[in-house]
């Protein structure tokens, strides 16, 4: 089962999350910096909110030929974004991680 892990930046003091994948502790998906532990938590149950959809997420792929994807919210605002991979079969894999496993995901407070 993957997990969230919550952090807080030493340089600019914001927090941040952290999907990780259980075994080989790979990050899945981060969150954007927050300004406090509460926001920083929304935005965890927002992934866990529109995890399951297709809908939300994006497939991208980079001119660095590098794909990735975006999960959404209802308003079209990122919540989370995942790590590059070097095949859309890995990336559309990271998507099936994600929405399998972000919904009931535990969290972990490491800030």
């Amino acid at each position: 089962m993957a997990k969230f892990q919550i952090f807080k930046s030493t340089v600019n003091y914001q927090y941040y999350y952290h999907l990780r994948a259980t075994g080989n502790n790979e990050i899945i998906l981060r969150g954007e910096g927050y300004t406090s532990l509460s926001a920083c938590k929304a935005g965890i149950e927002s992934v866990k909110l529109n995890a399951p959809y297709d809908s939300r997420y994006d497939k991208l792929y980079t001119s660095y030929r590098q794909y990735h994807f975006n999960l959404k919210a209802s308003n079209g605002q990122v919540v989370g974004t995942s790590e590059s991979y070097t095949t859309s079969t890995n990336r559309d894999n990271g998507i099936s991680l994600v929405k399998a496993q972000a919904p009931t995901a535990p969290v972990e407070d490491l800030s």
